[in-house]
């Protein structure tokens, strides 16, 4: 029962008025100095009026009793008294740092309560002190590794865990605090679930792919065959290079798949392997026609009740068609048919954020005089070091700031700033930076009233085109990053009158918005100190150097069969060839095809990636001719070569990748090597490797071009 004065003393504690409360207590041990609560209480009192000292000393003059288990007894009322107290000054008040102190004597009494150390971390973290050396120095790593029964709360540690990684996720010591809690955590799905966001955030925003594979890994052991972990596995192997190992797991993951709509994706990570490893044609092309009934099954069946993970993977599910086959009507009917499937899901599952956020309050009006700007929303994951973020330049730069607010919303925005990511933000009005949370990034959209909303990821980020189907701004257009998602709640396809044929209006379904010269320009590229010379590779000074710097998935036997024809018929000539893939497989894939052609597997170059993207552009001065694949073209790598003055041939198709090339020469003013047929290809190739006074003429030509080709005046592009 409580007293009178106890219930007194409480409201005195509620309002915060310890100096009164304190008298009560003083006074009640007066009366019963028997009494060790007392004690404890009236302690506490004055260490929340910051008298540490003497509440340390209230606390000693009850433990007066000789016996060890009394005292051992009062010890632990004490701390109960405590761990109430630092609760309540966490949950109800919110006054974190009072709690952390009120711990952090718990720990003087009880220095290895892994718990209450456990706490202390959280605490730090709820106020932006904590560092990963405090793991160390809370001994709370020794603990965890100790036999001891520690009596951890696996849903405390659980929590601290999500706390250290938002903070610091590629620090060995969080990784190396995560291992050694698994063994304490007795409920594995539990423990996988917070584990998952982890492995996302380590990978998609910190970019640590080894740290991510290794996070995976560990929780295969606790469920080998987790479906998101097998699908984890599977893509880290293959963005660490290791391709052999990433298709192997990727066939693993499509046997443990139970559902018919899990199995399409675990294909699709299967398809991803094979390309990126480059030279396993036939394996890739099996695998292609089975996902292409796959996905026109899925797409018949067009089930509404898709898991969103599952979904948003989707949208990207088509990818590989363009590489594979210039047939850009069937591919984009394919492609329609799954984004209207994965749209009908995803305004299904998330029904109340399309409801709430989907720009429907307000018509746009670009007119509308009481509006100073017309606010332009930039969404992308790859403004960084990537291609979009060095192409996309320009636009930022020259953007009218009087006429257009530029809002930036960067999806999986790095941890570690990079100095491009950085540039971006500077040369924004507001910039911001998201996880992998669609819903915060459409949230926002919303809120800032978005007039025109840019993306410029396309199917490279399923996440950007889930959040294009919500729609938060009244018009969406997609521009850059590839070819169009056929998201259906997107409008427009930026493009120019080259990039696209003609007829591309009849199976597009966004509206083709076709910029007067050039869908895209730069004022240039950086270039660094070449770090690449023939001596380097065995080539000959006098020999004519080929060059192609493609990823593994634009590598086929149709382009490859066109580049021998043009080996052999140019002697002396060598052929290199650079990107991400499997460099024994890509060097047996061109050998393979060559050898029966009387060339000699000796003359393929295969080339690691340079150590920058300026000094990879300088080393393309080893080039005296650039060979473009087919029917997926370069880019990036195509405005680089130009921009180097290197003579280039290309082909050209019918869909948007195989037409890049196409409009990049035109655009920097030439028609040299712009190749219609494959015969073309072969000609121009041969041409310009033993005509050296037109490769000169080429070269020249581009140089002069610099200050006067549409394709390098960001500004007027703009």
């Amino acid at each position: 029962m409580i007293s009178n004065w106890q219930q007194q003393a409480q409201e005195y504690w509620q309002q915060k008025n310890y100096s009164q409360a304190s008298r009560l207590y003083e006074q009640a041990i007066e009366n019963e100095p028997d009494v060790q609560s007392h004690y404890w209480y009236l302690g506490l009192l004055l260490l929340l009026q910051g008298q540490e000292v003497e509440a340390q000393t209230t606390w000693l003059m009850a433990m007066t009793d000789d016996e060890s288990e009394a005292v051992e007894k009062f010890t632990q009322d004490l701390i109960q008294v405590l761990e109430t107290e630092a609760e309540r000054q966490r949950l109800e008040i919110g006054d974190y740092t009072t709690a952390w102190v009120i711990r952090q004597h718990i720990r003087e009494i009880h220095p290895h309560d892994i718990n209450n150390l456990l706490h202390l971390m959280g605490l730090s973290a709820l106020q932006d002190t904590y560092i990963s050396d405090q793991l160390q120095e809370l001994e709370i790593l020794n603990i965890l590794s100790s036999e001891d029964d520690i009596n951890v709360d696996p849903q405390l540690l659980m929590q601290v865990l999500q706390s250290v990684f938002q903070k610091d996720p590629f620090n060995p010591i969080s990784c190396e605090f995560l291992e050694k809690s698994y063994n304490h955590i007795k409920d594995s799905e539990a423990f996988i679930s917070v584990l998952i966001p982890i492995i996302y955030q380590v990978a998609y925003s910190a970019h640590q792919y080894q740290l991510a594979l290794k996070l995976t890994e560990l929780g295969l052991q606790l469920n080998p065959k987790h479906p998101e972990l097998l699908r984890c596995l599977a893509s880290f192997y293959q963005d660490l290079w290791e391709f052999s190992k990433g298709i192997e797991a990727a066939k693993q993951c499509y046997e443990a798949m139970e559902t018919f709509a899990d199995k399409v994706y675990a294909n699709f990570l299967l398809l991803r392997g094979l390309m990126s490893a480059g030279g396993r044609w036939d394996e890739f092309s099996v695998a292609l026609k089975q996902h292409q009934s796959m996905l026109e099954r899925l797409a018949e069946e067009h089930p509404t009740d898709l898991r969103p993970d599952l979904t948003v993977r989707l949208f990207a599910s088509t990818f590989f068609f363009p590489y594979f086959q210039d047939q850009p009507q069937e591919n984009l009917s394919l492609r329609r048919k799954v984004a209207e499937l994965a749209l009908s899901n995803v305004e299904e599952y998330a029904k109340n954020i399309v409801e709430k956020y989907r720009y429907t309050t307000r018509p746009f009006n670009p007119n509308n005089s009481s509006k100073q700007h017309l606010k332009i929303g930039y969404l992308s994951h790859c403004l960084r070091n990537h291609s979009v973020g060095w192409l996309a330049r320009g636009l930022f730069q020259y953007h009218n700031r009087e006429r257009f607010e530029i809002h930036t919303y960067l999806f999986a925005g790095q941890l570690e700033q990079s100095e491009l990511q950085q540039w971006y933000i500077n040369h924004s009005h507001k910039a911001y930076k998201f996880g992998l949370d669609t819903y915060n990034v459409v949230e926002k959209i919303y809120e800032d009233e978005i007039d025109i909303l840019i993306d410029l990821d396309s199917m490279t980020l399923t996440n950007s085109c889930e959040a294009m189907a919500v729609k938060s701004a009244p018009i969406q257009a997609t521009w850059l990053g590839w070819d169009t998602s056929c998201v259906p709640t997107i409008d427009y396809f930026i493009a120019d009158p080259y990039v696209l044929p003609e007829d591309a209006e009849n199976y597009y379904s966004e509206k083709i918005i076709r910029l007067p010269q050039t869908y895209l320009a730069v004022d240039g590229f950086e270039v660094g100190v070449p770090t690449l010379r023939r001596e380097d590779l065995g080539i000959p000074s006098d020999a004519i150097v080929y060059f192609t710097t493609q990823r593994g998935y634009k590598y086929n036997p149709g382009t490859a069969e066109l580049q021998i024809k043009i080996l052999k018929a140019v002697p002396n000539s060598f052929f290199i060839i650079k990107g991400i893939a499997d460099h024994n497989s890509l060097k047996s894939f061109y050998a393979e095809m060559a050898e029966p052609e009387g060339v000699s597997g000796d003359r393929f170059k295969i080339l690691a990636l340079a150590p920058s993207e300026p000094i990879h552009r300088a080393n393309l001065a080893v080039a005296d001719v650039v060979l473009d694949t087919y029917p997926y073209n370069g880019a990036t790598t195509t405005m680089e070569t130009l921009w180097m003055g290197i003579p280039m041939v290309t082909k050209v198709g019918q869909q948007f990748a195989a037409r890049n090339s196409y409009t990049m020469m035109l655009n920097a003013g030439i028609t040299e090597g712009i190749a219609w047929t494959d015969e073309e290809y072969v000609d121009w190739g041969i041409k310009l490797g033993t005509d050296e006074k037109l490769r000169q003429q080429v070269a020249w030509k581009l140089r002069q071009n610099r200050k006067t080709a549409p394709l390098w005046n960001a500004k007027q592009f703009t």
